[in-house]
């Protein structure tokens, strides 16, 4: 199979490293140097225009370049994806996914997805999942992309979940991975702004956010609105370094933080309502 993907080129960062978790964040699932340069590459119907823009306000004097890569067939590439476990679950490619208890386990084809479970963001929110999530619990995932975690939600139990994205253009994929899950009798994908799609689906015990920490803070008290009284929210998109900034913005929110999952660069915190 061959699939035309996207180069973003980053060149003349100020900050190297800031600027790599900015990538991250904006949902590369890799990135490598190619001498002074960072690059990394997205699905076709990714939208980079935002990618370019989320990289400019990091760094204004960046030089970012977008680029069509030739077709390529990914076959090789596919065949070193492995599969890896968090806690009782596993994230396996489907050529794997016969090794694993289908129960715990969420398929995803790495050649589709928006995100594919190896981020740290992705693994801090599968290790809180598994602490809080219940059988017969109601979900929110904000910024679901591939529905990976809205899977995850699903395996343990969950039998309400709305996956919320913005970007129309993961829907294909996070669908035929819903359905290769066989979970879409748990699941609707909703594309739309979370600030209205949230308050439509509420009440919730469980809200997800693994997304942008500038947005993260927007969405809180939205988050806060959204949940039963016993509920917690997961969220994730965190630095390390931003971890005062977000603790301050969930007290704002009348939310208390109840546990912090690191891994890296990367924070994840559970939270619940205030007393």
């Amino acid at each position: 199979m061959t699939t035309a993907w996207r180069a973003v080129r980053v060149e003349q960062c100020a900050d190297r490293d800031a600027m790599m978790s900015a990538l991250f964040a904006a949902g590369s699932q890799g990135v490598h140097e190619d001498g002074d340069a960072l690059v990394t590459h997205f699905p076709p119907e990714f939208d980079t225009e935002s990618v370019v823009a989320m990289l400019r306000e990091t760094d204004s004097s960046a030089v970012v370049t977008v680029s069509d890569v030739p077709a390529v067939d990914w076959s090789e590439w596919r065949a070193r994806v492995d599969a890896h476990r968090v806690g009782r679950l596993v994230v396996t490619p489907p050529w794997r996914a016969g090794e694993f208890d289908p129960a715990t386990t969420i398929v995803i084809d790495p050649a589709m997805a928006f995100g594919t479970g190896e981020h740290p963001t992705t693994r801090g929110m599968l290790r809180l999942m598994q602490r809080v999530i219940q059988p017969g619990d109601s979900v929110a995932d904000l910024g679901a992309g591939s529905a990976v975690l809205s899977i995850a939600a699903a395996r343990l139990g969950a039998t309400r979940i709305a996956a919320i994205e913005i970007d129309d253009g993961a829907e294909g994929s996070a669908l035929e991975n819903i359905r290769a899950n066989g979970v879409d009798g748990a699941i609707r994908y909703l594309v739309g702004d979370a600030t209205v799609l949230l308050a439509l689906v509420a009440p919730v015990r469980v809200v997800l956010a693994n997304i942008v920490s500038s947005v993260l803070m927007e969405l809180l008290p939205n988050m806060a609105d959204a949940l039963t009284s016993d509920g917690a929210a997961m969220l994730s998109g965190i630095l390390v370094e931003e971890r005062d900034l977000m603790l301050r913005a969930i007290a704002r929110a009348g939310l208390r933080v109840e546990a912090e999952d690191v891994e890296g660069d990367w924070l994840s915190i559970l939270v619940a309502r205030a007393p």
